[in-house]
């Protein structure tokens, strides 16, 4: 899965300018019968259908029913509008009970975190497409950041630290997250199931073990790679248990 765009590759200051409310409404012309967020949902939408190489300001105007030209009333064009997509998903988890921790304990918070990641990433797989690296940061990017560290507050670490927990889970829910996206394109790009692909390599997978040549791999059991495990759930109980580990460190060293 192949980067494809990149946040805050636009105007910076429009963007912020539009995230933060201070230019949505166009200063000339006649009363407009669009608003940004119509169009930011349009786009997102289309991308959750057919992915970010779809979304451009003639493919909305489409979909929107307008001039091409009259989008560029509200977005200076597709690098500004990415930016406001992102943000816009962004505040998804923010905005539902689900992703709410368990307790007040920064264990359930951190696992709180990590689903929402997944499902923000499932419901959004372009997600996974963009570089993220110079995020432009708007009213929902912020307050998620702010609640997550907040969540966070009762592990005691040092602040550039609670920053690395909060990377560490997002990477990780991104690496497994990408991984379920990238085999469901695969099997509608070849036509070819995820079973059938792997049934196909079986015989000479089975010569390569009896040859001797791999003795590991052959002593594995026969559930090794079964699909049934869940390799979310461990990962995710082992990184809490790594920051259970540091935290009661730093609790005796106080």
């Amino acid at each position: 899965m192949t980067t494809t765009e990149t946040s805050g590759s636009g105007d910076v200051s429009r963007s912020l300018e539009l995230l933060w409310g201070t230019g949505e409404r166009p200063s000339r012309g006649p009363k407009p019968a669009l608003t940004l967020d119509r169009i930011v949902t349009a786009a997102v939408a289309l991308a959750d259908a057919e992915g970010m190489a779809a979304v451009s300001m003639r493919r909305l105007s489409t979909e929107l029913g307008t001039g091409t030209m009259s989008l560029y009333r509200y977005v200076p064009g597709k690098a500004e509008l990415l930016d406001l997509m992102l943000d816009r998903v962004t505040g998804e988890p923010l905005d539902n009970d689900a992703y709410a921790p368990e307790s007040p304990a920064w264990q359930d918070a951190v696992r709180a975190m990590a689903r929402g990641y997944r499902d923000l990433y499932r419901a959004h797989p372009w997600l996974l497409k963009v570089n993220q690296s110079r995020t432009v940061l708007g009213p929902s990017a912020v307050r998620g950041l702010d609640t997550s560290l907040s969540a966070l507050q009762g592990m005691g670490l040092r602040d550039p630290e609670l920053i690395s927990v909060i990377i560490a889970v997002q990477c990780f829910v991104a690496g497994i997250v990408r991984i379920e996206v990238e085999t469901e394109e695969a099997a509608q790009q070849t036509g070819q199931s995820e079973e059938d692909f792997w049934r196909s390599q079986e015989p000479f997978l089975a010569k390569a073990m009896l040859s001797g040549d791999y003795p590991t791999l052959a002593g594995l059991s026969d559930d090794a790679f079964s699909s049934q495990f869940d390799h979310f759930a461990f990962g995710l109980e082992r990184l809490v248990d790594g920051f259970e580990a540091l935290v009661r460190q730093r609790a005796a060293t106080a």
